[in-house]
């Protein structure tokens, strides 16, 4: 009872002060630990530079704490998401990636939002799981192309989503989780923070980070 008291009160004073906030997250039962080899982070928006911001935080803070990993703004053809792509073509892209050596993908995505949006808008995505990494793009890569996606949003429900893309395995969801972005109009601030949160529950998990001395310094 005592060991679970601490790790709670860890877990507000971590959340406490950020304008991020991990709100479910899930954990495939047959897993117990997870360590890539090399690990491609995708960052799904229209806006590039958010794309660019979120990319490279997000890897920098992996690649500080022991994991290889590769941006899919380095790894995608300079106009890969500037048309839809078909399951056959990302089927293709998993090929590719295992050729390349990768056996793991970070996708992350705004999900829905709340307050000024229709409430279709705001929920259209939220309680969708998918199995592996295809089905989620192919259904997601829309919001690449939406100018309008991110207008008037107050709250971001972003969702980040580790999937085995290991050629010995089956191409699995091995963990998701939900995190609350309450300042979306600080970017800066907003991806720190969402960085944080994501490292933090990864870590607790034991996913792609299992050296309890590896860097936690996750600060911009």
């Amino acid at each position: 009872m005592k060991n679970i008291y601490v790790y709670l009160v860890s877990t507000i004073l971590f959340i406490g002060c950020s304008s991020s906030e991990l709100v479910e997250n899930w954990k495939n039962p047959d897993i117990d630990t997870f360590e890539a080899q090399k690990v491609l982070v995708i960052g799904i928006t229209a806006e590039l530079d958010n794309r660019k911001v979120f990319e490279r935080k997000l890897a920098s803070t992996l690649n500080k704490n022991g994991v290889n990993v590769v941006k899919s703004l380095d790894f995608f053809e300079k106009f890969y998401t500037d048309s839809p792509k078909t399951e056959d073509e990302l089927l293709g892209l998993e090929s590719q990636l295992l050729e390349e050596g990768f056996d793991a993908i970070l996708l992350s995505k705004v999900v829905g939002v709340s307050d000024k949006v229709t409430v279709v808008s705001a929920t259209r995505n939220l309680d969708k799981t998918f199995s592996n990494f295809r089905e989620d793009y192919y259904d997601s890569q829309e919001i690449y192309h939406d100018q309008d996606y991110y207008e008037e949003y107050q709250i971001f429900h972003a969702e980040s989503s580790l999937y085995c893309i290991c050629p010995d395995k089956e191409r699995e969801l091995i963990w998701k989780g939900s995190i609350d972005v309450t300042e979306p109009e600080n970017v800066k601030k907003a991806v720190n923070d969402y960085v944080k949160v994501l490292v933090w529950a990864l870590k607790e998990q034991q996913l792609l980070i299992l050296d309890e001395e590896a860097n936690e310094d996750l600060d911009i």
